[in-house]
């Protein structure tokens, strides 16, 4: 083999500068040099491991590890690997001859495959270079797997000049060694290069060793099979992930290879009624180095408050591996997972359905949401999501219309399912409508209001319809009208008197034929207005509807005694008395009379006692 002589030379770029471009268009986050630097390491040691399998190297592989390692004093950093190394013409090849003829040619050539953010999308094996970002000298010492090989030094000081001259090295692998520039000196701290490598060396195949311990888990249970681990195995796995949490509700294992490649597994949290997009949850990994925890497009956005973990070399990223590209691949996986968690709610509902109906409050957010956004899931939840009553009771869809159609179909044979939003707000209209036999659905789900209009879309002949929305005979129109003890005189003043007492545009009065035991006046929010109200709320942006002054239906019970009293009443001040004593008691039942009002409620009550 031919001796090594000193040599001097120009990368093959004919710029004054390339790095400027490199950290200009490609690397925004200059921490990532760590992560780039670290995974070369791990790829020069995995094709030795594979090129051993192959028989085409019969040396002995040893404890095949990355290390790194900090020097304050001399400020560099340095990663070393004994994988396969390099000789000189590889270091000319891989390093000096990048793919492009310059910088203007380079931007010009891949102008129209930038993205919004000007990042530059596709892979170009520039990660060796993200080192100039923060160093003002990269220094290569390497020696080759190959027999005979010589040991080679490589130096560039971020010009297009390199210098290759022989180097003493006795093993075979490479070093990088960064003479760190003095505008990044903040990576000479040993915390924050721990910190750099627990978040993106975490899992790497490979033994990475820093300050004297290996930082990470080269096997994480994802690239394991399922058959091979417990329940045990999951939850641990999830500790480790996010050791503050609650243990997770159950999993699901990802693993598929065709037509794409993925791993991961996905953990459903509890979370109650809160809708919290944690988007920082799921943690995206190629060949097990971590990329981002920002996964929108690759899984589904009502899938977005899960945890975990995905894993595939097949999602586009861009050449820093900063963003996600737009690709069929991503519709793909998005397609992949909303379908394995579909089956996987199908298997536990149809396996377990008690133990099912025990995790709805908590999953039942997820498959609301999933519904709502995601067609393909609604055609597979539909068998599975759950309505819940106030009686603690579960039904699926069909089931629950099954229940109550024979009571609750109105005249228009339209089947009306009441529900409630606050059992205890709305107490009196709840225990109203079990008088008459209805059935009460508990939808205080913080997206109801979405779901309620959902179902009503995909459902035939189908309303929803709040217990409180209006007095009981119209909740449930049968076409079935009460006889009124006052005659329409009488209903006709008894109207005035309440208009002229209460003086409110806003309130919309009528005098109504209703059983005696119902309150002497009702008051409700149109169940249109209610829903877009609670569904602007819910959204936190300001609509037509979520600004509109709240009108009110007051309904004057006919029927009720006190309402005769009141008609009869001849002093003026006590029949005003009566009309505010009754409508504030309405108030009261709604949990709408506060200060001043509750006030003299309370006084004019006490003043009868």
């Amino acid at each position: 083999m031919e001796t090594l002589q000193n040599e001097k030379g120009q990368i093959s770029i004919h710029t004054e500068n390339i790095f400027p471009i490199i950290k200009k268009f490609l690397y925004s986050d200059h921490e990532i040099f760590l992560r780039e630097l670290v995974s070369n390491a791990v790829d020069a040691t995995q094709k030795l491991r594979q090129l051993s399998s192959f028989g085409e190297f019969g040396g002995e592989l040893g404890d095949l590890k990355v290390t790194v390692s900090l020097d304050e004093e001399a400020k560099t950093i340095t990663v070393s690997d004994n994988g396969i190394g390099m000789t000189a013409e590889e270091i000319k090849k891989y390093i000096n001859q990048i793919a492009f003829s310059g910088a203007s040619d380079f931007l010009e050539k891949y102008k129209d495959k930038t993205d919004d953010k000007g990042q530059i999308i596709g892979h170009f094996g520039l990660g060796f270079y993200s080192a100039f970002m923060v160093a003002s000298t990269v220094e290569i010492v390497s020696k080759s797997y190959r027999d005979g090989a010589e040991a080679v030094r490589w130096t560039c000081d971020g010009s297009t000049e390199f210098e290759i001259s022989p180097a003493e090295r006795s093993e075979r692998g490479t070093d990088i060694i960064l003479h760190i520039a003095s505008d990044s000196e903040e990576f000479l701290n040993k915390g924050r290069l721990q910190s750099i490598l627990d978040k993106y060396a975490r899992f790497l195949p490979v033994p990475v060793e820093f300050d004297g311990k290996t930082v990470n888990n080269t096997s994480p249970i994802w690239t394991k099979a399922p058959s091979e681990l417990t329940d045990e195995d999951y939850k641990n796995f999830y500790r480790e992930l996010y050791p503050m949490s609650e243990e997770p509700l159950f999993w699901i294992h990802l693993n598929v290879d065709y037509p794409f490649n993925l791993t991961g597994i996905l953990y459903f949290p509890r979370i109650k009624n809160e809708l919290r997009f944690q988007r920082e949850k799921i943690q995206l990994y190629s060949r097990q180095v971590f990329i981002t925890d920002e996964v929108k497009d690759v899984v589904p956005d009502f899938l977005m408050m899960l945890h975990g973990v995905i894993d595939s070399p097949d999602i586009p990223l861009n050449v820093s591996r900063s963003f996600l590209q737009a690709d069929a691949n991503v519709k793909k996986i998005n397609g992949y997972i909303t379908r394995k968690v579909a089956d996987k709610l199908n298997d536990l509902f149809n396996a377990d359905r008690k133990a099912f109906e025990e995790k709805f409050d908590d999953i039942g957010l997820f498959i609301k949401y999933g519904i709502l956004s995601d067609d393909k899931f609604w055609e597979k939840a539909r068998n599975f999501v759950l309505l819940k009553n106030t009686e603690g009771e579960f039904a699926t869809l069909d089931e629950y219309q099954e229940k109550v159609q024979a009571n609750q179909t109105d005249k228009n044979d339209m089947v009306v399912l009441l529900y409630t939003s606050d059992r205890k707000q709305q107490d009196a209209y709840i225990e109203s409508a079990r008088r008459r036999g209805y059935d009460v659905l508990q939808m205080d789900n913080i997206i109801d209001a979405h779901f309620i209009n959902a179902l009503e879309q995909k459902l035939e002949k189908v309303h929803f319809v709040r217990v409180d929305a209006d007095t009981l005979d119209k909740l449930i129109d049968k076409g079935l009208n009460n006889e009124s003890v006052l005659s329409e005189d009488d209903q006709k003043k008894l109207k005035e008197v309440f208009d002229q007492v209460l003086d409110n545009k806003m309130l919309n009065v009528s005098v109504e034929a209703m059983p005696t035991d119902e309150l002497p006046v009702t008051i409700t929010m149109p169940e249109f207005m209610r829903r877009m109200k609670d569904m602007s709320a819910l959204s936190g942006e300001s609509s037509f509807y979520g600004n509109f002054p709240a009108t009110y239906n007051v309904a004057v019970n006919a029927n009720h005694p006190l309402t005769a009293k009141i008609l009869t009443e001849t002093d003026a001040d006590t029949q005003k008395s009566l009309v505010k004593q009754v409508y504030d008691l309405a108030l009261l039942s709604q949990n709408m009379l506060t200060g001043a009002d509750l006030t003299a409620f309370v006084r004019r009550t006490v003043a009868t006692l």
